[in-house]
């Protein structure tokens, strides 16, 4: 069994992929793609040790191969939603199995991934399994945990829209597009929202919606 952590310090260094996989290779390769991502990550080769490292630190993401030696990826699955209620878990397959994937969703697989990854697509799925996690000022269902922002009841109604664009990775101008308003206003809002919630810059406006 090998495990290892990585502690980066961009956008999500507070949020932890943990990644379980009979492949080191595959392991090394999804760790070093969410490090480079800002994330940190944990991985191991067999489901003791992941379970363990799960029940030490409840990861914030998790990547499990369907088949782990004899071990069932679905049984892992419904152990991790135990230990973690809400969290999001990608089903990894070594090859495409329609049956598999279907028992993997019902069990509460946020999605299912066959080799070879593909990369670009698996880091927007946990992009956006994360977004759905961070309702911005919601009550929380179905497990999920609402996030308070400390300044967040200050923010206007128009601010609390561009702060929730600029969340979900928008540029001025397609925030501009989809609230009807220019570029420029959409700055301004920006400028105050990050004035109200204390942030530095984008980054830092990330990091507190992220970990409040």
């Amino acid at each position: 069994m090998t495990e290892q952590f990585y502690y980066p310090s961009f956008l999500h260094r507070d949020r932890l992929v943990h990644i379980l996989d009979a492949d080191a290779a595959t392991c090394e390769a999804l760790s070093v793609l969410f490090r480079l991502e800002g994330f940190q990550t944990s991985f191991a080769n067999e489901a003791s040790g992941f379970l363990l490292a799960a029940e030490r630190r409840p990861p914030d993401i998790a990547l499990v191969n369907i088949r782990v030696g004899q071990e069932d990826g679905l049984a892992i699955l419904r152990r991790l939603k135990t230990i973690r209620t809400g969290t999001p878990v990608f089903i990894l397959e070594d090859r495409p199995e329609v049956d598999s994937a279907v028992l993997a969703m019902k069990a509460g697989a946020t999605d299912v991934f066959p080799k070879p990854i593909d990369s670009e697509r698996l880091v927007r799925a946990v992009r956006d399994a994360l977004r759905q996690d961070i309702q911005l000022g919601t009550v929380a269902r179905d497990g999920r945990r609402s996030v308070e922002v400390r300044g967040f009841d200050q923010l206007t109604p128009r601010e609390r829209e561009v702060l929730q664009l600029i969340t979900n990775g928008q540029s001025n101008k397609e925030a501009g597009r989809e609230l009807g308003i220019s570029p420029r206003t959409i700055e301004v809002h920006r400028a105050r929202v990050m004035e109200k919630l204390g942030a530095r810059n984008t980054a830092d406006l990330m990091r507190i919606v992220l970990t409040s």
